[in-house]
This record gives structure tokens, sequence and C-alpha cells, in this order.
């Protein structure tokens, strides 16, 4: 005898929810490739005889979605922001898929290593309005703990071992307990000051110098500068990573070439 509504009878349940799963993570998989189209797309792909074709692929980029921002402007993606910057690269060989080589003076130009995204050019804030990176004579509240070397006065020399400045104010993370920048009076004249990375200093206690190897002596003047002397905007903490890590490989000929 049949039993009427009795699903279970001629229904795997088990096999039906694994059907299920699969048709919701495959949904999953192509809304989450959708999302991360808002930015960066379309691909430009540039042919063989030169010419830039736009690559979108599957699944297509959304539609446009307009987001408020915490300053009270609104962004909308796509299309996002079109920086507009000619790249000062070329390819090294006619071939597609060939390595691009600068055509400039990649640690300005800022390309490979020493690139950078054209983020806004504000300051990054905390939670509760306040800047969020400042040196320490802005933020009274912070301070170095005694068991830790203050690099403050000491002597800045570059790859070669060539001073070039002397350390004059840290810059903190106000929301992490973290020195970001080290502020360097630089020697000669023009009395430029300039920030460099805590991440490519490293403190030499016993000879009371910070020894940055990203960079040669002769590069520190060129190092990117700000607008204000107590605040960074995220754009001009981009720049100034950029240039310290295109130091990384292209400050001098031999960290350019093969090891072999």
């Amino acid at each position: 005898m049949q039993t009427i509504g009795g699903l279970t009878n001629y229904v795997d349940v088990a096999q039906m929810v694994l059907y299920a799963f699969w048709l919701f993570f495959a949904g999953l998989i192509i809304y989450l490739r959708m999302e991360d189209k808002r930015e960066g797309y379309p691909l430009l792909s540039e042919t063989a005889d030169g010419r830039i074709v736009p690559m979108e692929s599957f699944p297509n980029p959304p539609s446009p979605k307009t987001f408020q921002l915490r300053n009270g402007e609104t962004y909308t993606a796509p299309p996002g922001n079109d920086e507009g910057r000619d790249i000062a690269v070329k390819r090294s060989t006619p071939s597609l898929g060939s390595p691009f080589v600068p055509t400039g003076d990649p640690m300005k130009d800022g390309v490979g290593p020493a690139s950078y995204a054209m983020r806004a050019d504000e300051p990054d804030m905390t939670f509760s309005g306040e800047l969020k990176i400042v040196p320490l004579r802005v933020a009274t509240d912070h301070w170095i703990e005694p068991n830790d070397p203050d690099p403050r006065g000491m002597t800045v020399v570059g790859a070669d071992d060539v001073a070039v400045g002397t350390v004059t104010d840290l810059w903190v993370d106000r929301t992490e307990p973290i020195v970001r920048y080290i502020e360097v009076a630089l020697g000669g004249k023009g009395g430029r000051t300039v920030l460099v990375p805590m991440l490519f200093a490293d403190i030499v206690t016993a000879r009371k110098e910070v020894k940055v190897d990203a960079l040669p002596s002769s590069y520190f003047a060129g190092i990117p500068g700000i607008k204000s002397a107590n605040e960074i905007t995220v754009r001009e903490e981009d720049r100034i990573s950029g240039y310290f890590g295109g130091g990384r490989m292209y400050a001098t000929k031999t960290r350019a070439e093969p090891l072999l």
C-alpha cells in the first residue's frame, strides 16, 4: 500500500540537501566574483598590435552601487576612481607576456615594487574622529617604553653607511601600540624633514644609529614629502612606502640583476 505524502519513500532527502548546498555555493561564488569586480575592472589587455582591449569575462561586473562615506561624500563603484596615470614602462621584448621594464626613473615614476595606489589625499582617522598617525609631539599621551631603545637623536645612515640626518621624532599609530614612521631631519642645505617607515629601519643601539638598507644616502633627498608637519594622508603613506619598496630593487644596479 502506498502512503500519500510519504516524500521520504521516493526521494533521498540527504541527496536533495546536498544538491541544494551545491546550488547555494555556486551562487555564492558567482556573487563574490561579481562583487570583487566593483573596482579594477574591466581588465585592460594589450594585444600584439598595441591595441588596448577591455576584458571582463564571466560573470559581468555588478550594477553600480553608491557608498556613503564617513566624511559625507559618496563613492560609486563601478566605475570607481580612474587614476588616469601613464605608466612609464615598456615590454622588454615584443612578445606578449614578456616582463615590463621602466622607461624613466622607476623610483619617481612609481612602477614595479615602487608602485602605489592613488588613494584619497586625506589623513586616516580613528573611530573617534582623531588623526590616526601623528608624531609624538602631537600624541602627548603616548611615549616610548623605558626598556626599549629611543631612536630620537640618533644618526640615520643609508645602505652605503653614509650619514644622512638625525631622528627628530617618531610617528605613532593611535589605534595600535606601534611606531609607523621615523621623522628624519636631513643634513646639508635645504633642511628637509622626511619620514622613514619603521619597517625599513634597523635601530643599532650600540652605535646610536638607525640603519636604512633600502636606500643609499643619495636617495634620501628624493623621499616624497608630506603637506602638513603633523599629519600624513593615506596617499602620502603609499607613496613613501612605495619609494622605499622600490629602493629594494632599483636603488642600485646590482639589486635589479639576477642572482646567477
